[in-house]
């Protein structure tokens, strides 16, 4: 990597980090700089990565030793696992810098960046020199709409908090992310800008998302929706998760979302929260795939195609006497996708019902549901009135959420020790600096 190379910094959202033996370390999800005063380009601090289980760290500029297209090398394998907290000197580069309006200092023109560009300079250290922009137009303007780039000292607006930061080039980089992904960047960000982005997420991007956030994060995002959308996105969220976002609110918040959602939406919630936290009742999801006997194989493999269903849910159908709507009639049997792949698509699922006398009833404690599972090598579990109409249905995933740690979204190294981080910073020659360091 030369000197004076230039690199787009929302280009390098997701991309690989690797160390120098080719092992993959994590995937950049961020970038940190610091501004400085007057109309000097703000110094690159370091790169945030995200590891396993979602866990951020951050890396100094200093140990990046290659950047390309699809891959960045660090100088070793070695980083400090201390979790990435932004100080408030710290600019986030794809959060706090992308879509701001600014003026351009030569025709005063209003734009919106879209990308920024950093490049090392004579000593080694990374700056921020160019800017990619859209112009808003005007009358007068050549370059109306247009993208084109500016030096970073062609622009005023910068040095103070903006007040009329859009979304869209952000949105276009969170994007490509899995929900989970999301759900993790938005924690990162600061709170104002947090709001902006969820202001502007669609609502079924928005609950898929919500899905993914502790309860904690959850509940206040969505009360500082209003009602009205808030009750949207809890009508596309899956029952099983709205109903236990609404069960971490208080009595009056949830009758008052309820109201406002659609009867059949939010009657299966309602009946979830009735049932216990840690029971097959208060796990299962009322939305498994449902088959009615007369179905085929055929029409079975197209429902578990659905990209929006879960892979432990899209293992198996569970067939049922009409009505097909949980309450339905009488729980006929579970057919795996296994079995029907192996079978003719004109093929009755009925005829490949499993019928298992043992299955999960409403109150099954989240013990049993889970020796359940192992002992029969299941994803999924059917769950079974005591007038033998299927509920619903509790997956793996429902069981591994509520036996994990509550803070496992958070995991953290738990041996840190404080001077890892000084010893780590002056190693990389940031000591004094408003970067963090890894070690």
């Amino acid at each position: 990597m030369s000197v004076g190379s230039r690199v787009f910094i929302a280009r390098l959202s997701g991309i690989g980090v690797f160390d120098p033996s080719g092992d993959q370390l994590g995937r950049i999800r961020e970038t940190v700089a610091t501004l400085r005063i007057g109309r000097q380009p703000p110094r690159v601090l370091g790169l945030v990565l995200e590891i396993q289980h979602r866990h951020r760290i951050f890396v100094p500029m200093g140990r990046v030793t290659r950047i390309e297209p699809d891959a960045v090398t660090l100088s070793s394998g070695t980083v400090n696992m201390k979790r990435f907290e932004r100080r408030p000197s710290e600019l986030l580069v794809l959060a706090e810098l992308l879509d701001r309006t600014v003026t351009t200092t030569d025709d005063q023109q209003q734009v919106s960046i879209v990308d920024a560009a950093m490049e090392q300079n004579r000593t080694g250290d990374w700056e921020i020199t160019r800017l990619a922009v859209r112009s808003g137009g005007g009358r007068l303007s050549r370059r109306r709409g247009q993208l084109f780039q500016v030096a970073w000292d062609e622009v005023d607006g910068l040095a103070l908090a903006e007040n009329s930061q859009g979304t869209e080039t952000l949105l276009s980089v969170l994007a490509g992310l899995r929900p989970a992904d999301v759900a993790s960047a938005l924690q990162d960000m600061p709170a104002k800008r947090r709001l902006e982005v969820v202001a502007a997420l669609d609502d079924e991007r928005l609950a898929d998302i919500l899905e993914e956030l502790p309860e904690d994060d959850q509940v206040s995002l969505l009360t500082s929706l209003a009602d009205e959308r808030a009750a949207d996105v809890l009508e596309a969220m899956n029952d099983d998760d709205a109903a236990d976002l609404l069960g971490e609110m208080p009595a009056d918040d949830q009758e008052r979302l309820l109201k406002l959602m659609e009867p059949d939406e939010a009657e299966p919630v309602r009946r979830l929260m009735t049932y216990g936290d840690y029971t097959a009742g208060g796990l299962m999801t009322t939305e498994p795939v449902i088959l009615l006997p007369d179905a085929t194989v055929a029409e079975a493999l197209a429902l578990v195609r659905n990209p929006d269903l879960s892979p432990a849910l899209a293992a198996q159908v569970f067939i049922v006497r009409p009505p097909q709507a949980t309450p339905s009639g009488k729980f006929l049997g579970t057919a795996h996708l296994q079995r029907l792949l192996r079978e003719p698509p004109s093929a009755l699922v009925s005829g490949l019902a499993e019928r298992d006398t043992r299955s999960l009833r409403p109150n099954t404690q989240i013990a049993d549901i889970t020796r359940h599972l192992a002992t029969y090598n299941l994803v999924a579990a059917p769950v079974i009135d005591e007038n033998g109409r299927l509920l619903g249905a509790v997956s793996v995933d429902d069981v591994l959420d509520h036996l994990l740690p509550e803070d496992w979204r958070d995991v953290d190294a738990q041996n840190e020790q404080s001077d890892n981080e000084a010893e780590a910073r002056a190693a990389a020659g940031t000591t004094g600096s408003a970067g963090q360091a890894d070690g």
